[in-house]
């Protein structure tokens, strides 16, 4: 039941609002009299953090306006505030949602004025990123644009990888890399031991259990680390896969074993279809899905073999089929990321990683390096409501290399007047 109407007028206001590792921003609302004009000032740069320099650059005396009163009732407090949850404003701040009439330019303040947080549209989501076991790779830059975004920070950390993983978190090695765009450091809240390989106890072969690699962790097969998920959290929001393997990825496909070749679907595709198939029964409707793959899915890579480009093939079919079951039965979204080279540990694996970020460099629309956060920022968008209705895509992430037809640094175009970046 609305509540009656008061002399006093309601606007919104920012709060904070404190999800277990971010603060972010939500509507709620503030009550200024018609009374005591200067005194609902005060109030409002004082609960709003304005410094008296901040009132300062209103030369004339502040006027207010009567507006007309809307009641609240608690049923719509928590709602989000109107417009896109993204700022293309630049350095301008307009406080439309206090007053109307008021718009604050930044382009004269102090530079401090003009670190302003970024919209946190992950406010109260949680995500799993499967993979993360270091801080160079896409699974880490994902988990840093969530997070940035506001979501809540969990992820699943190959078990032999584990041990150095944490101990690096908690010595502080990572600190550097966890800094988010308002200075704060990213929270991961748990870290778990995982295995997609294995699906359950029942899968894991006598000697991955007695390897001195796997000691001391527990509960690491899918199926167990969902339960263990479950338990701590109840559910989730975003799941990402970011891993892969190809333990004979430097073989040509007509020189790569049956085991090898199955061996790279099982960890670098299947993996994908375990986690969501585990997943799903806790993700919240609306939720999101996200893998990476690469342009070899469907373009020959020479030096990109073992049957990793049939992998990468596999998981984007299978991201059309699960947008069609998970959306239909789950109202859950799911897509790929293929993702141009970059300089992680996982990739100087293949051994030419160099060659491709030069070839990218000299023959991509776009002549820059790309960068981890370019591709956390896309899996960030993914997974918000900005992307509510795109599911099913293969999202190229690669400053527009997967366009070319030709590679425009070979002799043969020597004479063509193509435009470079110098």
């Amino acid at each position: 039941m609305a509540t009656a109407a008061t002399p006093a007028t309601n606007m919104a206001m920012i709060k904070p609002c404190i999800s277990s590792s971010r603060k972010v921003f939500m509507s709620s609302t503030a009550s200024f009299s018609t009374e005591s004009k200067e005194a609902s000032w005060n109030r409002l740069t004082s609960s709003s953090h304005i410094s008296s320099s901040f009132r300062s650059i209103f030369s004339a005396p502040i006027k207010f306006k009567k507006v007309v009163t809307r009641a609240m009732s608690s049923e719509n407090e928590n709602k989000p505030l109107p417009g896109l949850p993204v700022d293309l404003r630049g350095l301008t701040w307009r406080l439309s949602h206090v007053a109307p009439e008021f718009a604050i330019s930044l382009e004269n303040l102090n530079s401090r004025y003009a670190a302003i947080p970024g919209h946190m549209f992950l406010c109260g989501k949680r995500a799993f990123i499967a993979g993360v076991a270091d801080d160079n790779g896409y699974g880490w830059a994902i988990a840093k644009s969530l997070a940035a975004a506001g979501a809540e920070i969990t992820v699943g950390t190959w078990v032999p990888a584990l041990n150095i993983f944490e101990s690096s978190l908690r010595r502080g090695k990572f600190d550097e890399s966890r800094v988010l765009p308002d200075g704060s450091l990213m929270e991961i809240t748990k870290v778990y031991p995982m295995d997609a390989v294995y699906d359950s106890p029942d899968d894991v072969p006598e000697d991955v259990k007695l390897n001195k690699r796997y000691a001391g962790s527990s509960k690491w097969t899918v199926k167990e680390l969902v339960e263990s998920v479950k338990q701590d959290f109840g559910s989730i929001d975003i799941l990402v896969h970011s891993l892969a393997n190809g333990p004979e990825v430097t073989k040509p496909l007509l020189e790569t074993s049956r085991n090898g070749y199955l061996a790279a679907i099982s960890a670098s595709s299947y993996s994908f279809v375990s986690l969501l198939k585990e997943f799903v029964s806790i993700m919240n409707p609306g939720g999101a899905s996200i893998s990476l793959t690469y342009i070899a899915s469907e373009r020959i890579i020479p030096g990109y073999g073992g049957g990793m480009s049939s992998a990468k093939a596999a998981l984007e079919s299978d991201t059309r089929v699960l947008a069609f079951e998970a959306g239909r039965k789950h109202k859950i979204r799911v897509n790929t990321i293929s993702a141009g080279p970059l300089r992680s540990r996982a990739a100087k694996a293949i051994g030419f990683i160099d060659m491709m970020i030069d070839y990218s460099l000299a023959n991509a629309p776009l002549q820059k390096e790309l960068s981890a956060e370019e591709v956390g920022n896309a899996a960030a968008f993914l997974a918000s409501p900005l992307a509510s209705a795109i599911t099913g895509a293969v999202v190229y992430v690669d400053n527009g290399l997967n366009v070319m037809g030709v590679g425009v640094d070979s002799p043969i175009f020597v004479d063509l007047d193509i435009p470079k970046d110098n």
